[in-house]
């Protein structure tokens, strides 16, 4: 046997072994003609102030904040401004009328403890969803007389004062609030008359049952209707969706507050949003956060890490069918994770799970419809979005310690690529190398404990 020969045997036996073992890819289904809901957004709050805070900060760091919480290209891309609606003297009635059908005494600052300027440099980059959220209704209408440590509001079922009825001033009340937004050209998509209504804290707060939620609602459905506005009543952000069950139970037995209640709302602190309410109206989750002291982690284990985030979003995307998801404050000045940002002093801090929020609220916008997403593989948590601009977004959290190669199987979604965007420990919605698609197959391989978003632009 010639040399030459050997040598080509050896190399044709060579050719035989694989340069790398070979792992069967797990198999991801998406399919555009399954459809569940449609979502209204992602967003936050600046509520008790945080909005003046971030007024105050020098010009460049303003822009720097804006432009993280609103830009969707280099930023979250919020599209929902979660404003308070002041009960204290900075709200737009301070002082009693003396009853509740003498003429009101309204006081309008154009303000709004800075939400007015916030709301209108969201406007700026292309926000259109503003809610308006009271915690509580003027001290002077409730039965405690305070706007603090709870109390009722006056006239709703087993609440009565002697001062009178305050349902119908309360509902003029938050119309007018309205009212005064719009003449500083802001339009309030949604309105909240009260938060967390099961708990009397030391702060602005107002206690009501799922009874009494219900018969002040057909107060203000009508007189928002009457007002020709268009503001959506949402109720009831209650403490977490374990509660959220018996006041949505109220809101529909009644059917005309089941009429006039448009979106069901609730946080997330006393139960997660992971199953649906009972409702065909939009659910939102209106606020979640964690208090321990600031940790900007990805994946730490702790409630704070953007790796714990992920996990929330997409299972309240999923099992909870929400529209809307919201986090407590976006900048917060205090060393807390209650913002997804720190103002410290005039230094911007970013947590990870600012950027889980970005994977989603960045590529998912207002008008989306959740496609089907299903997998075998437990590792994978995956959820699937189709754009009204024909695009779709396709959300991948692999809770392996390992990567995972996987194949997409694209039914009814078109596109010739996608771009995957990165966020794990090293990366913060990093745009990576376009992958092209082989007929209706995406290849690709999630890197371990990582969020990834492909976004594939339809055609």
């Amino acid at each position: 046997m010639s040399l030459l020969t050997c040598m080509l045997m050896l190399l044709a036996c060579y050719s035989l072994i694989p340069a790398h073992p070979a792992f069967a890819a797990s198999l991801v289904n998406i399919n555009g003609a399954t459809t569940y809901q449609t979502i209204d957004g992602f967003g936050f709050s600046e509520a008790f102030g945080r909005a003046a805070s971030m007024n105050q900060a020098p010009p460049a760091v303003q822009k720097q904040m804006l432009d993280l919480l609103f830009s969707p290209t280099t930023g979250a891309g919020f599209t929902i401004l979660r404003n308070i609606i002041n009960s204290n003297s900075a709200s737009i009635e301070p002082n009693s009328p003396g009853s509740p059908t003498a003429p009101p005494q309204y006081a309008w600052d154009g303000s709004d403890s800075s939400q007015v300027w916030l709301s209108q440099q969201a406007q700026r980059y292309g926000v259109r969803r503003f809610f308006a959220d009271a915690w509580s209704a003027p001290g002077y209408m409730k039965t405690s007389g305070t706007e603090n440590n709870g109390g009722t509001l006056c006239g709703v079922p087993d609440a009565s004062c002697s001062s009178g009825d305050w349902r119908q001033a309360y509902a003029n009340y938050l119309v007018k609030y309205i009212q005064d937004y719009r003449s500083v050209g802001i339009h309030i998509t949604n309105i909240d008359f009260v938060n967390e209504p099961n708990l009397s804290p030391s702060y602005s707060s107002m206690v009501m049952s799922g009874a009494q939620l219900a018969d002040f609602a057909k107060v203000l459905g009508p007189k928002l209707a009457a007002s020709h506005s268009d503001t959506q009543l949402t109720c009831c952000d209650a403490v977490g969706w374990n509660l959220a069950v018996d006041y949505t139970s109220a809101i529909n037995s009644d059917p005309l507050a089941r009429h006039y209640v448009q979106v069901i709302s609730s946080h997330g602190y006393s139960a997660p949003p992971n199953t649906p309410l009972a409702t065909s109206r939009h659910t939102w989750q209106t606020e979640w956060a964690d208090f321990n002291p600031w940790n900007p982690a990805w994946d730490d284990g702790s409630a704070a890490s953007g790796f714990t985030w992920a996990q929330r979003i997409y299972t309240g995307l999923t099992a909870g069918n929400i529209s809307a998801f919201l986090h407590w404050w976006g900048v917060n000045t205090s060393n807390t994770n209650s913002g997804l940002l720190h103002l410290n002093g005039n230094t911007v801090e970013v947590s990870s799970r600012f950027w889980a929020f970005a994977n989603y609220s960045r590529f998912i916008r207002p008008g989306a419809i959740r496609i089907a997403a299903t997998t075998a593989d437990n590792n994978l948590e995956v959820s699937a979005f189709r754009n009204i601009n024909g695009s779709t977004a396709i959300v991948v959290l692999n809770t392996a310690s390992t990567d995972i190669p996987a194949s997409f199987n694209l039914q009814h979604t078109f596109g010739f690529f996608a771009v995957p965007y990165l966020t794990n420990a090293t990366n913060n919605t990093a745009r990576q190398q376009p992958i092209f698609l082989h007929g209706r197959t995406l290849s690709a391989t999630i890197p371990a404990r990582s969020l990834v978003t492909y976004q594939i632009d339809g055609f």
